[in-house]
């Protein structure tokens, strides 16, 4: 297994972290990619990649993909406010993929798809491109806070087909969007507002096309971010998983921002767990 695990929480750190990834029961290589930056004790920058394109331009564009987001967000101005860092850095980094493809003729079909969220004195902004899920947990309740964009899942927005269907379609991974296919990515921005005890789970398809999200809750319940990233790889890989398979795992331990008082987060946070 691959790990990049932060430290555990600790008085002065409202968060707890823990990433990792695993090569899966099926595949020779590991095409995804993680890792976090951690700026304060209550600010931290974490992300999850899964590259495509075959072995080799697959594994370059999701590490590509991490390790620009986390370096431009590190040297962006914090006046930016973390929402716009977060963007600008995933946009830098698919300039950066788009144009080492195409210069280089061997990795001309590279690219990844990659989910990043920062989290701020409470506050969650996420910058979402392809299938990786980003999934919130409140009140042991889990909702799926990102879109995947694939056309068997715009289908099932549409009413095309239903979610049962599209677990097993043959063209499920199928992409719409990702990062250095395109010089100008459409990049989806999530921001939302955390309390302590939420816990997110961050994660490539290779977990979750094997496990519920009910698993993903229980598995994650009681337990510190790491072990909870190790039961959710080792459950995947029991259940024989196709694919690479990465997550994070992150618990907010306290709450060190200002609270939210207006209606609308409320709204939006109804309608998550509604879907």
């Amino acid at each position: 297994m691959d790990s990049s695990l932060s430290t555990p929480a600790s008085v002065e750190q409202a968060f707890e972290l823990a990433l990792l990834s695993d090569v899966g029961t099926k595949r020779p290589d590991n095409e995804d990619s993680c890792g976090h930056f951690i700026e304060s004790p209550d600010c931290v920058v974490f992300a999850v990649a899964d590259g495509v394109g075959g072995y080799e331009g697959g594994e370059i564009a999701s590490r590509m993909a991490v390790d620009i987001t986390l370096q431009a967000y590190r040297e962006s101005p914090p006046a930016w406010g973390a929402a716009k860092r977060l963007y600008r850095a995933i946009t830098r980094a698919n300039i950066e993929i788009h144009d080492k493809a195409l210069t280089v003729p061997e990795l001309c079909r590279m690219a990844t798809t990659m989910t990043a969220v920062v989290v701020d004195k409470g506050i969650l902004s996420a910058v979402h491109i392809g299938d990786c899920r980003l999934h919130l947990i409140r009140h042991s309740q889990i909702s799926v806070v990102t879109k995947d964009h694939t056309m068997v899942a715009g289908h099932v927005r549409m009413g095309m087909m239903s979610a049962e269907r599209a677990k097993t379609h043959p063209e499920r991974g199928m992409l719409l969007r990702s990062l250095g296919r395109e010089l100008i990515a459409s990049i989806d921005r999530i921001t939302l507002p955390l309390f302590e005890r939420d816990r997110l789970v961050l994660c490539s398809d290779g977990l979750y096309n094997v496990l519920e999200p009910k698993e993903l809750e229980s598995l994650t319940r009681d337990v510190d971010a790491e072990t909870a990233c190790r039961k959710l790889i080792d459950t995947a890989n029991a259940r024989g998983t196709q694919d690479n398979v990465t997550c994070a795992v992150f618990r907010m331990t306290s709450h060190t921002g200002h609270t939210i008082r207006t209606g609308g987060w409320r709204e939006r946070l109804r309608g998550l767990f509604k879907r």
